[in-house]
């Protein structure tokens, strides 16, 4: 399925802030000025696969009309490079007029779904990787409970996933209907949330709202509330995002590593895989500053052990792999590999990262075989591994 185990994904959100203002992360970062440099650079680190996002607001500029001037330099560089792209067609952001809530959303979603996979196949005859609509659970709560994401809202959260969901399912049949080898991975944060110990009276609903994280992936299987169309299907493979701070106390503050009631990662991807019996991918992981490395390590670690025990982890993408400006403030949030760009698209290297990320690499690659998947970096290439080290 990806071309290389480790990987590294490029932040493309994209949506209205509460003040109205629209971000465009790849446009911030100046990935898309320097695709080709950024992509070449992956190349070089020994890894092949990447995330990445179309910009649906660039895209459909108006009902209907689609403008790929945004993308297809973004797919040929990534095409001349050797880089192989989970493209994301959702990355918080949607087409300035469109009711988010409104039946139209959904077929909307679909026909742009068909229009960028006919591109894709008109640019490559690779199987095509989707993620339809990043993290629709967090998303749901993020902008239907707290009013934190757009559409700004409170008490329509489920009502919002609900939304979402439908129009994943829509376009993941308009994906099929183009090239039915696309393979699809749906993207959300997993968590812990614990009850505080001075209110054991909450630990109902502390675990209540860590099961609400599973719902949209429920959703889409079909388990629950199957009259929006789910069917296991539809479920190909899960991709679980997880950061420092994925679990905390609930109202309350975030659990560090050695609260004994931390939940081990390996644990949370067991507990995944158990649950769906899919296929799983890191989808996105990373840390901030002078953490980034340990953070790495830690990931790292847990995943190794996950997999050692039979759960089929098919990879960890390094997310994001660029510095970025917040979402919230614009401060320099350095938590990218890779800086701003300098004159030409250089960009800084964050040196204890990439050390840890290159001792990363060779250690998964020497890795036995485990027969509950395929290491695809098993098969690199003559001298993949120096030029791993040669990138820094």
């Amino acid at each position: 399925m990806f071309k290389s185990f480790w990987m590294v994904g490029f932040e493309c959100s994209s949506h209205r802030r509460r003040d109205g203002r629209r971000l465009d992360l790849i446009a911030a970062t100046e990935h898309d000025r320097y695709a080709g440099a950024d992509y070449a650079r992956v190349r070089r680190l020994g890894l092949r696969t990447v995330r990445d996002g179309a910009r649906w607001h660039r895209i459909e500029r108006s009902p209907g009309r689609y403008d790929f001037s945004s993308l297809l330099p973004m797919i040929r560089a990534a095409r001349e490079a050797g880089v192989q792209v989970i493209w994301d067609l959702c990355h918080y952001g949607w087409p300035d007029g469109l009711d988010v809530f409104r039946p139209e959303l959904v077929d909307r979603f679909a026909d742009y779904a068909r229009a960028v996979a006919r591109l894709m196949a008109e640019e490559t005859d690779e199987p095509p990787l989707w993620v339809p609509i990043n993290e629709i659970s967090f998303w749901s709560w993020g902008g239907g409970d707290v009013g934190y994401l757009n559409p700004c809202t409170t008490g329509r959260g489920f009502e919002l996933k609900a939304q979402l969901v439908r129009a994943s399912l829509a376009a993941v049949d308009a994906l099929w209907s183009v090239d039915s080898r696309a393979r699809i991975i749906h993207c959300d944060p997993s968590i812990n949330i614990v009850a505080d110990a001075a209110r054991p009276q909450d630990r109902a609903l502390a675990e209540g709202h860590r099961q609400a994280h599973f719902q949209a992936w429920d959703m889409i299987g079909g388990t629950l509330w199957p009259q929006l169309g789910g069917d296991e299907r539809y479920l190909d493979v899960v991709g679980v995002n997880y950061y420092p701070n994925n679990q905390w106390v609930h109202d309350g503050p975030t659990l560090p590593r050695d609260d004994p009631r931390y939940r081990p990662f390996r644990k949370i991807l067991r507990e995944t895989w158990e649950r769906y019996g899919r296929p799983l991918v890191v989808t996105e992981t990373g840390d901030q500053d002078d953490a980034r490395s340990g953070w790495l390590t830690y990931v790292a670690d847990e995943v190794l052990a996950a997999r050692r025990e039979g759960v089929p982890v098919n990879g960890i993408c390094l997310y994001p792999i660029l510095d970025y400006p917040g979402w919230d403030d614009d401060r320099h949030c350095r938590s990218g590999l890779w800086g701003y760009p300098g004159p030409g698209g250089k960009r800084e290297v964050h040196l204890p990262l990439a050390e840890e990320l290159a001792r990363q690499i060779a250690r998964f690659r020497s890795e036995p075989e485990n027969p509950h998947f395929r290491d695809p970096d098993a098969e690199s290439g003559p001298g993949e591994e120096e030029n791993t080290h040669a990138a820094f």
